[in-house]
């Protein structure tokens, strides 16, 4: 019965409908687009499914559909799902049954978990396993970019693990070749897999950039020649944080508006103190060091999509640099409108690093994989997870104000401004660093002002006073400034004592020029406010 059962079940994954919508996505310019020209953001959440067992985590907490409703539900469209290249070309793992591979690590509570909770999946091959995942997404509307993440099944990211570029021990490069053709071609027509990443962070003393054009290029054309639908995805060298040799010798590869990149931005490596107490400043260093490595891939007279594949923190909230480093880097995101993946989705791993449930502290997920972990972390994501840039809309461009610290936007409101969701914003106009932010729409003209240290920011029919002329300043560009009568900088302050109101106050961490002062103690970040440039209607 239960070899009739898993026959069936297999078969319905194979003829069912994948899902309720159809994509074709290609590129245009720096966006990525619908077949019929309309901008498609990815806004995903990784999803781990390149262990030790080669099964997407939590399949032995919740079901496939509770999972996937969770996904949609916390505002994603995408799920960056990790496999490993074994999986596809070792007939020691293809030919493995969920069931078995579980029962080869010892995962006997895991395989009880997914007896109650995907009973149907057990039976399945390791591949099926991952289609029923990807059509359950499928059926909750969510698309799915497949990133191979390592050769050998396990965690990922060690300089010398063999898994970290062309030639290492476990990284063949006919191998992997042959990973991403079978991959490729086993999901042609399958309107949920929209887009294939090539290989995740390639690291580790042998990487160097003749063997990468070399690979990069063949993979792409591989991928492309057995699944000429998806989006092919190119990762960069350093653990994805390094795709500056591009600005002077261009990928060669003619994939018909197909190619990606990607990029990683997490604070791994930061020095703590620089985010503490050199906060504006090394706000801005960083944000210069990644637009020099990988955003300038959005400008210029040859612009190409670049896709955020991973970044994240613990969201448990307790390392004050890594928060500080998540608002700097959620401006910048929202500021450039990016295409995105968060690390991570899963609350636990089966197995992972030789420890049994392990809990992932950057999950949106709790470790029982039922309820978010963070619901202020969730709401933080509310702007990226927008299109705040329409490359075919006709409207004229505005500024949206933006404040990371809270992922909240300003509004207006009595001619008084203040934070809420973002659903909807206020529309600024501010054309001249040191001119007005007018507010847009009403009739006449208003503009932003500050009556005085300590009090309410307001809005104003007086655009040309002192008071009204505002400019960013800090290393960051996160201070919007202004000069009281005395000809002293107040900037936009949040104070959370008073509820969602927006006052001007005393510049935190800047001297009397509006400079950055060397060493601050304060946090600056309730000032962080980022004029988002959007032409929504």
């Amino acid at each position: 019965m239960k070899i009739l059962q898993t026959i069936l079940f297999s078969l319905i994954l194979f003829l069912s409908p994948l899902s309720t919508h159809s994509l074709s996505l290609s590129t245009r310019s720096r966006w990525i687009v619908t077949s019929s020209g309309d901008r498609y953001k990815l806004r995903c959440v990784n999803w781990v499914g390149h262990l030790h067992a080669m099964v997407p985590e939590g399949l032995h907490k919740q079901p496939i559909k509770a999972i996937s409703a969770s996904v949609s539900s916390m505002g994603f469209n995408c799920v960056r799902l990790t496999w490993a290249t074994y999986m596809f070309t070792r007939p020691n793992y293809t030919k493995l049954t969920v069931e078995e591979s579980l029962d080869q690590w010892g995962l006997k509570n895991a395989k009880a978990g997914m007896a109650e909770n995907n009973p149907n999946v057990l039976g399945l091959s390791l591949w099926e396993a991952q289609k029923a995942v990807i059509d359950g997404l499928g059926a909750q509307n969510i698309t799915v970019v497949l990133d191979n993440h390592v050769s050998l099944p396990k965690w990922c990211c060690g300089s010398n693990d063999g898994n970290g570029f062309f030639g290492d021990e476990y990284f063949d490069p006919n191998e992997w070749l042959l990973g991403l053709s079978t991959v490729a071609r086993r999901y042609k027509g399958n309107p949920t897999v929209v887009a294939m990443s090539m290989r995740n962070e390639l690291r580790g003393p042998h990487q160097n950039q003749e063997d990468w054009y070399k690979y990069m290029q063949q993979g792409a054309t591989t991928i492309h020649k057995e699944n000429p639908d998806v989006l092919v995805i190119v990762s960069g060298l350093a653990t994805d944080t390094n795709l500056g040799f591009l600005k002077t010798r261009p990928i060669q590869v003619d994939i018909n508006n197909k190619l990606v990149y990607e990029a990683h931005w997490y604070a791994f490596g930061n020095p703590p103190d620089k985010w503490l107490y050199e906060t504006n400043g090394f706000c801005g260093n960083v944000t210069q060091w990644f637009m020099g490595q990988s955003g300038f891939l959005t400008n210029g007279p040859n612009p190409a999509p670049l896709f955020l594949s991973e970044f994240g923190l613990d969201q448990r909230g307790g390392n004050e640099a890594d928060t500080r480093y998540f608002s700097c880097l959620l401006g910048h995101v929202a500021e450039m409108d990016m295409d995105w993946a968060l690390w991570t989705l899963q609350g636990s791993y089966m197995l992972r690093e030789g420890v049994f449930e392990m809990e992932e502290f950057y999950g949106m997920l709790n470790a029982n994989w039922d309820h978010v972990r963070n619901s202020t972390f969730q709401k933080s994501l509310q702007l990226i997870q927008q299109i705040t840039q329409d490359p075919t809309s006709n409207s004229a461009t505005y500024q949206i104000m933006y404040h990371p610290q809270t992922g909240q936007c300003v509004q207006v409101g009595n001619d008084n401004i203040y934070l809420s969701d973002c659903k909807s914003w206020g529309r600024w106009s501010h054309d001249t660093d040191g001119g007005p932010i007018k507010l847009m729409g009403g009739g006449g003209s208003r503009c932003l002002v500050a009556a005085g240290d300590g009090l309410p920011a307001a809005i104003s029919g007086d655009c040309s006073g002192q008071q009204s002329m505002w400019a960013l300043v800090s290393g960051s560009q996160f201070h919007i400034a202004t000069k009281d009568n005395q000809g002293n900088f107040l900037c936009l302050d949040w104070d959370s004592s008073k509820s969602s109101t927006i006052l001007t106050k005393k510049c935190l961490c800047l001297g009397s020029d509006s400079k950055d002062v060397s060493k601050c103690e304060d946090n600056p970040q309730r000032q962080w406010f980022k004029l988002v440039p959007s032409n929504k209607i």
